[in-house]
């Protein structure tokens, strides 16, 4: 077994700092608050750094390195099902497509917050039933992710969580 650096600095506080700031605007901050505006506003600063270091960074923060891929995604809950293990050195095949959402999700959750912000929806409904559902969509999908991450480092014996401090893989297969 083997110790693999997979995280670079900037996935790595990226992450972080998005668990922290989505954490506070959807469960502490009130919602009516300059406070919440701001923190949406570094949110969407942090998606679009994120977009560009998954053009330009490191291997295993490069999209590149995990396309969205349907067949791919299949293969792994086949994997699961029949108990075969298989590690992935960067993002998983079902991993990959949480990503994407999470992305998405978030700059969509901005996109909608800045509306509400703005004198053509100011006041419209459907752009704050928009954001809320929105917010729930992200909550449903990282309660799914962290549940998925603790699955996934029981059933592989990799310690996904302190990679993703760390940097580095621990138990990988030569």
């Amino acid at each position: 077994m083997k110790r693999i650096r997979v995280w670079d600095l900037f996935v790595r506080v990226f992450h972080w700092s998005l668990v922290i700031l989505f954490g506070a605007n959807a469960l502490i901050i009130d919602e009516d608050s300059a406070v919440h505006e701001w923190i949406g506003y570094a949110v969407v600063a942090l998606i679009v750094a994120r977009i560009i270091w998954g053009l330009v960074g490191t291997r295993y923060a490069r999209f590149s390195s995990f396309p969205p891929s349907r067949s791919a995604a299949m293969e792994q809950m086949t994997d699961i099902a029949a108990g075969r293990t298989r590690a992935h050195v960067g993002h998983t095949p079902l991993g990959a497509w949480m990503i994407y959402n999470l992305l998405v999700t978030m700059l969509l959750i901005g996109l909608s917050g800045y509306l509400m912000t703005t004198d053509m929806f100011w006041g419209m409904e459907w752009t704050e039933e928009l954001h809320e559902i929105l917010v729930s969509w992200a909550e449903l999908s990282v309660v799914a992710h962290i549940a998925a991450v603790i699955f996934e480092s029981r059933r592989l014996h990799v310690n996904l969580p302190r990679a993703m401090v760390t940097g580095y893989k621990e138990n990988m297969p030569e």
